[in-house]
């Protein structure tokens, strides 16, 4: 697959931050095409480029941060900054001196947010462009307008598509990484993302902090990958190590500073008091948790509760990659009360609109499977504007007012 020539639509966003804004960091995880992006969009708009992959380079930004950047030329593209925090300060006094839109972009594969002298010195000066692994949307070279029809409580319902059934599980294990979908077998895809896990843990995990156990850290993962889109327990990940539950906490922190994972928030409302406030754990990516899990699609397609896991965490994954380029905020969340009504993904618009999204690995959908939306529903019925169950099916139904069951593939397809 040349996936070079897929479109990333987080390109216009990017280009417009770009024309009001002096710096734009373009984070995510590292291989997702942060760098290619910001080639392609710097290159045309007369940026050099620099990567402090480069050690000579990198040293001479540590050793005098001041003088690196009065050398840059007017605009740049300063790639994997987050091995040159040294230089937030010195990029925050060159700005204002001269404050023009669009002098530099910068990239990095942890998330620098993090580190108190970005906030600190970059304050009102910097938009932050979150890239994910591509979409399934990319992949088809077609934006979808899913995220608007679940806001606006519209779909054409009776509408009839194929299953997508083992192709599915394909795309589930294939992941989103460029490098990965570009290679033509499964085997050689599990192969490079066996590769991957392995270098980000050795490499990126280990220049952000100096831990203990850190044999642990792959373990860990693995556990981890077992767990995705479960509620976050400490306990159940600590109880394989010999570590303490602060100390998996902390390693949690870092596999999420590095984006591996990623943790879902808990849903709050004041009109219901008994809700579970416990996070929910979901890997960054399916295709690194197929393979921490030795999945293949053959394999996936007969675990039914692997295949459950992971097609949440494929769906949840996609919305996020599609909010990405939204022109509104979305921000997400789960839901789930103490009876057991839960929703497994909660999308928050604006900071008012709600909409629900419940995902079954399953050719069927029953009244049932709607009780906790129904719920999130009561709980917020002026800011609820649908609900809807994902499944592998071919119909897409009415179930009640503003509840719909969906085929997975009218996620990016329509």
């Amino acid at each position: 697959m040349a996936t070079d020539l897929l479109p990333r639509f987080a390109r216009a966003r990017l280009e417009q931050a770009l024309a009001d804004t002096p710096v734009v960091l373009v984070h995510g995880p590292r291989q997702c095409g942060k760098t290619t992006l910001a080639q392609q969009v710097g290159t045309e708009l007369g940026h050099q480029y620099f990567s402090f992959d480069d050690d000579l380079l990198l040293a001479s930004a540590k050793s005098d941060p001041l003088g690196f950047v009065a050398d840059l030329p007017e605009r740049a593209v300063l790639d994997e900054v987050q091995k040159a925090p040294s230089l937030f300060a010195s990029l925050k006094l060159a700005i204002d001196r001269k404050r023009t839109a669009g002098r530099f972009i910068l990239t990095g594969s942890a998330n620098v947010l993090l580190v108190p002298t970005l906030s600190d010195s970059l304050a009102g000066r910097l938009e932050v462009l979150r890239l994910h692994p591509i979409s399934q949307c990319e992949l088809a070279k077609k934006r979808s307008r899913f995220l608007d029809k679940l806001f606006a409580g519209e779909f054409s319902t009776m509408v009839r598509v194929d299953r997508l059934g083992a192709e599915l599980h394909r795309r589930i294990v294939d992941g989103g990484f460029p490098a990965a979908l570009a290679r033509a077998s499964a085997g050689r895809r599990q192969s490079w993302y066996r590769q991957y896990t392995d270098t980000l843990v050795q490499r990126d995990v280990r220049a952000l902090s100096r831990i203990h156990s850190f044999d642990a850290l792959p373990r860990l993962l693995a556990v981890a990958a077992a767990q995705t889109a479960r509620l976050l327990n400490a306990s159940d990940l600590a109880s394989p190590f010999q570590v303490s539950r602060p100390t998996i906490r902390d390693y949690i922190t870092l596999l999420e500073r590095v984006f591996l994972i990623d943790l879902l928030p808990p849903w709050h409302s004041n009109r219901l008091s008994r809700l579970v406030k416990t996070p929910k754990l979901h890997m960054g990516d399916t295709g690194v948790a197929a393979e921490l899990l030795r999945l293949d699609a053959a394999s996936l397609a007969k675990d039914r509760n692997a295949l459950g896991q992971l097609f949440e965490s494929f769906v949840f994954q996609e919305l996020r990659r599609q909010s990405s380029w939204h022109d509104e905020p979305i921000t997400f969340h789960h839901f789930r009360d103490r009876n057991g009504a839960e929703v497994d993904v909660v999308l928050e618009r604006s900071g008012h609109e709600i909409a629900g999204i419940e995902v079954k690995a399953s050719a069927t959908v029953t009244a049932a499977d709607f009780r906790g939306l129904r719920k999130l529903q009561e709980a917020a019925p002026q800011r609820f504007t649908c609900g809807v169950v994902v499944y592998d099916g071919e119909t897409l139904a009415r179930f009640g007012p503003r509840l719909f069951a969906v085929p997975v593939r009218l996620l990016w397809e329509r």
